[in-house]
């Protein structure tokens, strides 16, 4: 019962009210349903690596468990040899640990069930409630009607069940070439919902199997395989998404013939859509074996090691997760919620720097050449626990060349000619004379004078003006790529026709890359661990996959704006 928590699952985690699947699965517990703890799991087919999507069915079942003081299963669906590979099963692992959902030692793989399966096929066969058929896919289709119109038995329905068990191991033995034959399901032709419509149980592949090599040359279907899965491993609830609510009724009847104790209940939850990203797994995989992306950690993709790597943090997908809560039916989220979360994640986790991401020279006249001096910043105006750093100072500095403006629009408040702005916890400085490339007439360079008494604890350090800007010293500065990100599509559907290229469906703005930036030297030593704020440019990382020594390469995260507060969000 739920009595012994048993330390199965991290107890850690915030208070969140009880939803209608908690209330469930208490329910079922405090009724005495089942005689073991509870036990929910995660399925993927390892054909793919997880994206921001599956986030919310991981969180979800790991999360009800952990509540319900009960155990969390990853169990790979591998029983389709054609797309499955090692390196999506290693990535899988790896992802959920990242997220902080991991299954400890509970991680199974159905291709290990082989042999139960089978016999729980021939169990079946046996019971004259399933059939070996010859009808073609194409006439498989034919045969199963419409949802308005009833199929027809297949002409193989009313083999005995002495000769379908000899076909099926005449499957399994490999005397047949794919789609030769299938194992179907014996139940109605008639039947409204068109899973239970004599659906295949089992199929001919003659292909490598990642884990059994060519020891098995048929496998079973997924709506077969999954409930029998689930009742050796002792899943009481298994949990999936709302597209398999109709799905449901072959689940129970599959478990029902096989007279299975105790049987795992299905229950269905929302599905989650994002606006603003591609998460089909068909089209994840195009856009990376087409070399349209970097790769599956690709910083503009949704998977979670694209994410992970372009810095989201695993506190805020969850933090994400939670904000939508559990829906009933597909929800549409704003992808500007799982920024908002990350934002929320690290404004004061993180130290402020400075980085000059378009820079513009600035020589003080009056700063005494060759000299430097240490300023005093806070780390984070939000946390004063995390410190405060010193920031050299020199007479040649480079601010962002947006600072700046010849001829100033109205309300601008930043450094314009004879005009005076704050350098950030340094001195005001004023414009004096502005230089020009003499070829391309674009600034190069700001002459530029300081007032030595408006340092920060100077006799005028109260003087007013109406910006502050930040800076780097150019003697200091450390050199830096920075790569700002968009959205990777223009059209999230992607092509539309069989064999149609994604040229066009990419945006050429998904990525911008700035080779020459520069920041101040606290960023020197950052690792792939390391998040910070870009004073007035958004929440950057150092780039785990392109960054190596001398060459410091950065991603952001996230913008400062917050979209999400501003249309209305939380």
């Amino acid at each position: 019962m739920m009595t012994d928590l048993n330390a199965k699952l991290d107890e850690s985690g915030p208070a969140v009210p009880e939803n209608y699947m908690d209330k469930l699965i208490r329910e079922d517990a405090e009724s005495g349903a089942y005689s073991r703890d509870i036990c929910t799991r995660f399925p993927p087919e390892p054909n793919g690596y997880l994206h921001i999507g599956s986030a919310f069915a991981i969180h979800t079942n790991y999360e009800l468990a952990r509540r319900n003081g009960g155990r969390f299963h990853l169990r790979f669906d591998d029983t389709n040899p054609l797309k499955e590979d090692v390196e999506y099963v290693q990535a899988i692992i790896r992802d959920i640990g990242w997220l902080g959902c991991s299954p400890g030692e509970h991680i199974y793989y159905g291709s290990d069930y082989s042999e139960e399966i089978c016999r729980s096929a021939e169990r079946l066969i046996l019971k004259g409630k399933a059939y070996v058929c010859d009808l073609t896919p194409e006439e498989v289709t034919a045969y199963r009607g419409t949802l308005t119109e009833s199929g027809t038995n297949s002409p193989y329905r009313d083999r005995t069940p002495e000769e379908n068990l000899r076909l099926f191991r005449e499957m399994r033995e490999g005397k047949y070439p794919n789609g030769a034959k299938v194992l179907r399901a014996k139940i109605d032709m008639g039947s409204p919902n068109i899973n239970l419509r004599d659906p295949i149980l089992y199929r001919i592949i003659h292909a490598e199997h990642y884990r059994t090599g060519d020891a098995w040359c048929i496998y079973p279907m997924y709506d077969f395989a999954h409930p029998i899965q689930d009742a050796i491993e002792g899943v009481t609830h298994s949990l999936c998404s709302i597209e398999f609510k109709d799905h449901r009724p072959l689940y129970e009847w599959v478990l029902s013939e096989l007279d299975t104790p105790e049987p795992p209940r299905q229950r269905e939850f929302g599905r989650v859509n994002l606006t603003g990203v591609v998460t089909s797994k068909r089209h994840l995989r195009a856009l990376v074996a087409g070399g349209y992306v970097d790769g599956w950690d690709d910083p503009r993709l949704p998977t979670l090691a694209g994410l992970r790597r372009r810095g989201f943090t695993p506190e805020s997908i969850k933090d994400f997760v939670r904000e939508i809560g559990m829906v009933r039916n597909t929800a549409m989220v704003d992808f500007s919620l799982l920024e908002h979360c990350v934002r929320q994640d690290l404004k004061a986790k993180v130290p402020a720097v400075m980085g000059v991401l378009n820079p513009l020279k600035v020589v003080l006249t009056n700063y005494k050449s060759g000299i430097s001096e240490l300023m005093v910043i806070d780390n984070n105006s939000e946390n004063p626990e995390l410190g405060a750093r010193e920031v050299p100072f020199s007479g040649i500095l480079y601010i962002e060349r947006e600072d700046f403006m010849e001829e100033p629009v109205k309300g601008f408040r930043r450094l314009v000619p004879g005009g005076e702005v704050r350098l950030k916890g340094g001195y005001i400085i004023r414009c004096d004379d502005v230089l020009k490339d003499a070829v391309t007439g674009e600034i190069s360079e700001l002459r530029c004078s300081y007032d030595p008494l408006t340092r920060s604890g100077g006799p005028l350090s109260g003087r007013k003006v109406k910006g502050t800007i930040h800076w780097v010293s150019a003697a200091h500065a450390v050199k830096s790529e920075v790569r700002l990100y968009g959205r990777l599509l223009k059209d999230n559907d992607g092509p539309k026709a069989e064999g149609e290229g994604w040229e066009s469906y990419i945006n050429p703005d998904s990525v911008t890359v700035l080779k020459n930036c520069l920041l101040e030297p606290y960023a020197a030593d950052a690792n792939p661990e390391d998040k910070f704020q870009f004073m007035r440019h958004g929440y950057f990382c150092v780039d785990s996959k392109c960054s190596r020594e001398g060459r410091l390469v950065f991603n952001r995260i996230v913008p400062l704006k917050d979209t999400w507060k501003a249309g209305g969000g939380k």
